[in-house]
């Protein structure tokens, strides 16, 4: 069989979104999983703002917006009977939208890019050198081997991929238990809203979900009653009162793990989603997690295949996204310890969150950072010195993030189509300035999209196509560095990347 570019494994949500971007970027990806049938059920359902920012790209989000309901506001229902009520705003508002959905929809646009899903198609051996990965499947027909240049690993927790890389799956399991289940609740509380009473007796979590449905979830014992009374139980216990079961589509019970792949590429392999990193699921962070792998991943070995950008510049995916499982990973055990104190921890919890409201903290910084905004990378491919001191308090003065943060809300949406890089600068109005952004655009080794922002204090931003800072200045000297960083990452040109002081090595 002729030799693929990218051969992706596993065909969830997460190999679904990178195997449509590469195809829509002119990258025939091909894509196997083990599985012969399509997935169903809800399972993770939650999808952060930056989330349905790659639903736009692969053109998807206007669906899902049909078929999803968007969540206004999250409430914290303290011990002690106050409730704390935090409006989301549109920057922040997930999306509730069932997997079976996600998937369904990520499927429909990979097919109309030009792909297929084949599935019946188990991995059971993967060998790589220099020149590309030969993986053998096995399937209804037989044995199959395939090659190719690069392979991505999607196939979750279990990855036989990562076991064939020898990769080591660092961390541990988590204690605790989770009761989960879906259905219809009666009584009076707030739709399209998700709760969290954190009581003395114990916690519980109900969000809003389609169709008027809700999902319930909530540490429990061993030995709980995983049936429809121990859900009753659960509400009347930890929740409001007055509120009552009716019927449930489903419930389940599981245990989880922290854990995260000590390295996320070896060779020509890459790991991502579930096969990369795994963590409690409270704030609904593990499939965001995943599909902005395939985010960070897509346009980088598109580049690669298409000979837009230089080979190194995939150095970067494993450490950018090992710093962002880090941080999900951490925040998430938080959570979850939050979630179980005691009668006397949960007093103090309670004060504390009080003032943090008080304060606009949970409004300007929490409820921001379980949306997916605050996730950082570190800077790889900046100029090496020392930064100037007085250019980053004028940058910060100025509201420009610094390189590896995301793209700030007053950037405008992108153009519709393949994502690009962007230089979006702003300032006095006048035709001098705007020539001169398009000229800096128009003078990159790699295609530039530019935006000229008037009436806004000077400064500009580069940014990359999935929408995290490149380079951010106030300065001609400082947008003269951009482009000859553009310079290292094109394919004329090697790209040396530096190494953060505490990362995973690739291979």
């Amino acid at each position: 069989m002729k030799r693929v570019p990218v051969l992706v494994v596993g065909a969830g949500p997460v190999g679904l979104a990178l195997a449509c971007a590469l195809w829509q970027r002119g990258v025939r990806a091909r894509i196997v999983e083990a599985e012969a049938d399509r997935q169903s059920g809800s399972r993770a359902v939650q999808l952060h703002p930056p989330t349905l920012q790659l639903f736009r790209e692969l053109g998807v989000l206007d669906e899902a917006e049909r078929l999803g309901l968007r969540i206004r506001s999250t409430s914290y229902h303290l011990a002690g009977g106050r409730t704390v009520r935090v409006v989301l705003g549109p920057r922040n508002e997930p999306l509730m939208l069932p997997q079976e959905h996600t998937a369904r929809l990520l499927e429909g646009a990979l097919e109309l890019a030009g792909g297929r899903v084949e599935r019946g198609l188990r991995v059971t051996d993967v060998t790589q050198d220099a020149e590309g990965v030969s993986v053998e499947t096995r399937g209804p027909d037989g044995t199959e081997l395939i090659e190719a240049d690069w392979l991505v690993a999607t196939d979750g927790v279990r990855s036989t991929v990562r076991d064939r890389l020898g990769v080591d799956f660092a961390g541990s399991d988590v204690t605790t238990g989770f009761v989960l289940a879906e259905g219809r609740i009666g009584g009076d509380f707030e739709r399209n809203a998700v709760h969290y009473f954190l009581g003395q007796t114990g916690s519980v979590v109900f969000a809003s979900m389609p169709g008027g449905r809700t999902r319930i979830s909530a540490p429990v014992p061993e030995g709980f009653p995983i049936d429809a009374e121990g859900v009753q139980r659960l509400l009347d216990t930890r929740g409001p009162g007055g509120l009552h079961v009716t019927g449930l589509d489903m419930i389940s019970s599981f245990t989880s793990q922290e854990r995260i792949a000590v390295t996320l590429r070896k060779g020509r392999c890459f790991l991502a989603g579930d096969a990369a990193h795994t963590h409690s699921p409270l704030g609904g962070q593990g499939l965001n997690l995943g599909l902005q792998d395939a985010h960070n991943l897509a346009w980088k070995l598109a580049g690669v295949v298409t000979g837009t950008l230089a080979p190194a510049i995939l150095d970067t995916y494993g450490p950018e996204r090992h710093q962002a499982a880090e941080q999900i990973v951490r925040n998430t055990h938080l959570f979850l310890t939050v979630f179980r104190l005691g009668p006397a921890a949960s007093r103090i919890r309670d004060t504390v969150w009080a003032g943090l409201e008080a304060a606009g903290v949970l409004r300007q910084w929490f409820v921001p950072l379980l949306a997916g905004w605050r996730v950082r990378y570190p800077d790889l491919l900046g100029e090496r010195g020392r930064p100037d001191p007085r250019r980053s308090a004028l940058r910060a003065a100025r509201r420009l993030p610094a390189p590896g943060g995301r793209a700030p809300a007053w950037v405008p949406e992108p153009p519709a189509g393949i994502p690009q890089f962007r230089l979006v600068a702003r300032g006095p109005a006048g035709d001098g300035p705007v020539r001169a952004v398009h000229a800096a655009a128009a003078a990159a080794p790699v295609p530039v999209v530019p935006t000229y922002l008037p009436g806004r204090a000077p400064g500009f931003l580069l940014l990359r196509p999935d929408g995290y800072v490149l380079a951010a200045g106030t300065t001609a000297a400082e947008l003269a560095a951009a482009g000859r960083l553009l310079g290292r990452i094109a394919a004329a040109a090697p790209v040396r990347p530096k190494r953060p002081a505490v990362t995973a090595e690739a291979d």
